[in-house]
């Protein structure tokens, strides 16, 4: 095993990395966005506010996006299970 090899197995499992949070980070995003406009609109500074709009909004990502995250995961595992022999030399 080369260090290429070790390189590109590396950034193959940062890109899967990246590929299955986004979705829930992006999701984050946006509903904290929405929340903070909607708090500097009416004045209403509840720390509290923020999180629970958040959470569901992540768990309904999750749900929705769960089936697509598993696939890139399995496949990458899979990927690197098929080639475990080259891996040996």
């Amino acid at each position: 095993m080369t260090v290429n090899d070790v390189t590109a197995i590396a950034e193959q499992a940062i890109f899967t990395i990246i590929k299955c949070a986004a979705p829930m980070l992006l999701v984050s995003l946006c509903v904290g966005l929405a929340v903070s406009i909607f708090q500097t609109v009416t004045s209403i500074q509840e720390q509290t506010l923020t999180f629970v709009p958040k959470v569901l909004a992540i768990f309904l990502a999750l749900i929705l996006m769960g089936h697509w995250i598993m696939n890139q995961m399995v496949e990458f595992m899979t990927g690197l299970w098929l080639d475990f022999n080259q891996y040996l030399r």
